[in-house]
Parts: structure tokens; C-alpha cells; sequence
């Protein structure tokens, strides 16, 4: 199967439907048509860079500029969890407490997926390396990030309750249990939603683009069921992880809530 190209018309055509958005955004004085512009045009230069550097890392195949492009997308995604929560701790902890979540996460399971599963020839063979990691940094990233926001916002807002309770003589984990609790279970809803509808509301990116490339449907359906797995177990592992330590890191080592550390 011949896989139709597509032209700069008909990119153009797409693009006139956000910008019509965009118009209707701003007729409505929603306040975010910039924001809607913005994001646009970062998608077509991001994409379009990111086509011309696939396309060489595809031809060189070498483990060193797959290992250098793997460190980019992991720092891009650490910042994208550091800008998007309201509240966000103070100094290199904002960014690193994402970016180790993710790194633990999902790094771990896409090894565990091209070492145990895939196995493809070589191991780190670009072709299912990146894309493996893209798709599980960037559903990591949104859980990690709905997690922390709602961990800082709620520690923040009941400030009193929690000192309350520290004063009645719980510990910190007794204390910021229950926003402890919520944080993961609001980071895992994204992931949980989109399993729940998976082949009945919405078809898939992967599966999508893998029939319209030409594989099979029912071998595009097996790398789905595999794809929503391992982005399940990243997204808890990742979200888990930084809510714990984000927890810690609330209190000093004398169990005091230091929201100071918040900006």
C-alpha cells in the first residue's frame, strides 16, 4: 500500500480550521487566541525540525545520537512539568523532580519493551527507540505534571489543615495523606480515560497511523494494546514516584510544612 503524500495546500487547509478557531476565540474575548497561535506554530517548526533530524538519525543509527536525542526530549519534558504546574517548588527542584520521575519511568519501561518484548536488531534501533520513548515521556509528562499541580495547589490552599494536624501530632505522611492519595489518583485519570474509550469513542495515534500506513489491523491492534500498557505502567511508576518525593520535600526533616519552598 502506496502512502498518500500530503502537500502544503493541504496543510494550509488544517491550518485555516485553527486559525478560524483562533478568529472565534478572539470574537469571544476568551483570553487564550495568542496561546492557540503560539502552540500552532511551535507544532510546525517542532515537527518539521524534528522530521530532519529523524530522517538522520534514521541513516546513521548510532547509539550515541539516539542516547543525545533521548536527553533532549527528557529535558524538554522536564521544563514542559516545571512551567505548567501554578505552583512549582523553588529552584532546581522544579525541574529536576520531574525530570527524574520521567527518567525512571520511562526510560526503564522502554528499555524493558526493546530488551524483552520488541527486541528489535539492534536493540536501540531508532525506528521503535524514539518513538517508543516520545510516546511515553509525553503521556508521563501529563500525568507527572497533573499530579504535582494538584499535590503544590491543595498543600498550598489547606495550608491551616495541614498544620492543624501536624499539631495534633500525625506524622507528615498521616497528614498529607489524603492529597497524597488524590494527586496520584488525578494524575492516572488521562491514561485511564483514554483505555476506557480505546477502540469504542477514539482509535489510537499509533494504531491509526500504522493502517493508514498499510499494516494489518490486527497487528496495529497488538502494538496498541502493548503501546497503552507500557504508557500505563510509566504514567503510574513516574506519577507515584514524584508525588512521594514531592511530599517529602514539603516538609523539612523536623516534619515542619515549608511552603516557602513554593513559588
Amino acid at each position: 500500500m502506496n502512502v498518500i503524500s500530503l502537500s502544503a495546500l493541504d496543510l494550509s487547509i488544517a491550518a485555516g480550521l485553527v486559525l478560524a478557531v483562533a478568529l472565534l476565540q478572539w470574537r469571544m474575548r476568551l483570553g487564550n487566541t495568542r496561546s492557540l497561535l503560539i502552540a500552532g506554530a511551535r507544532t510546525v517548526v517542532q515537527l518539521m525540525l524534528l522530521g530532519l533530524v529523524l530522517k538522520i538519525v534514521f541513516a546513521a543509527s548510532d547509539i550515541f545520537w539516539i542516547t543525545m536525542m533521548a536527553m533532549v526530549m527528557l529535558v524538554a519534558a522536564g521544563r514542559e512539568v516545571m512551567v505548567r504546574q501554578k505552583r512549582r517548588f523553588i529552584g532546581s527542584w522544579g525541574f529536576l523532580l520531574g525530570t527524574s520521575s520521567m527518567f525512571v519511568s520511562a526510560f526503564s519501561i522502554t528499555l524493558l519493551a526493546l530488551l524483552v518484548i520488541v527486541q528489535p536488531e539492534p536493540w536501540y534501533l531508532p525506528q521503535y527507540s524514539i518513538p517508543l520513548l516520545g510516546m511515553l515521556l509525553g503521556n508521563t509528562l501529563n500525568g507527572i505534571t497533573l499530579g504535582l499541580d494538584n499535590l503544590t495547589r491543595n498543600a498550598w490552599e489547606q495550608k491551616a489543615v495541614l498544620e492543624g494536624r501536624l499539631a495534633l501530632g500525625e506524622t507528615l505522611s498521616h497528614a498529607i495523606s489524603d492529597i497524597r492519595r488524590d494527586s496520584i489518583r488525578v494524575g492516572m485519570i488521562p491514561i485511564i480515560n483514554a483505555m476506557s474509550v480505546a477502540g469504542l469513542v477514539s482509535l489510537p495515534g499509533m494504531m491509526t497511523g500504522q493502517i493508514m500506513a498499510g499494516v494489518p489491523p490486527l497487528e496495529a491492534v497488538k502494538y496498541q494494546i502493548l503501546i497503552m500498557f507500557l504508557i500505563a505502567a510509566g504514567t503510574g511508576m513516574g506519577t507515584i514516584t514524584a508525588i512521594i518525593i514531592g511530599c517529602r520535600r514539603l516538609f523539612d526533616d523536623r516534619e515542619r510544612l515549608r511552603l516557602d519552598r513554593l513559588r
